[in-house]
């Protein structure tokens, strides 16, 4: 019993350009009980990778040190723009390369963690090699990949067959 009151230490981290859009409706959706936390973003400064660090004191760093410190698996949640991710998550990414380089200690802290990631956009038609950029950093850093999925909203709407696919992957990163 000691479990149901146990903190879920997964992190969802949202990367759309509108904080109340159609990602966020599939969010709200995961997240029903309150049981994961969120971090938008787009509510973050967070520069363009830099191969001279001058980004040092933008939010990034500190984030990346609370999010490893608190947590163990990573939803990434993204919009599909241009059939890729966010340009805010690519720029997230990017900026993992800063854990490689001058703050190694904290990237160390990535293994063994795990990553999990959800698509949305207007219809079930997500591309082939979409997800690559997560399961192969996962691959990369160190972290498992726990899978993902893809999800839409259709007139303000999320229909049956997402949100049964959404409960599912409830289960896998929970």
């Amino acid at each position: 019993m000691l479990l149901a009151f146990m903190k879920n230490n997964t992190i969802i981290l949202q990367a759309s350009s509108r904080s109340k859009g159609d990602t966020y409706t599939i969010i709200n959706y995961l997240n029903v009980n309150n049981e994961f936390d969120v971090i938008d973003l787009k509510t973050k400064n967070i520069g363009h990778f830099d191969y001279e660090f001058n980004n040092i004191d933008d939010d990034f760093i500190g984030l990346m040190s609370q999010i490893i410190k608190e947590y163990d698996t990573f939803v990434f949640v993204t919009p599909v723009y241009w059939y890729s991710m966010s340009g805010l998550l690519k720029v997230f990414f990017d900026r993992l390369s800063d854990l490689l380089h001058y703050k190694k200690d904290l990237g160390r802290q990535l293994r063994g963690k795990n990553m999990a990631m959800i698509s949305c956009s207007n219809s079930d038609d997500l591309k082939k090699g979409f997800t690559m950029p997560f399961s192969e950093s996962a691959n990369y850093l160190g972290m498992n990949y726990l899978g993902d999925i893809h999800t839409w909203v259709e007139n303000n709407s999320i229909p049956d067959k997402v949100k049964k696919s959404i409960d599912e992957f409830r289960i896998n990163i929970s």
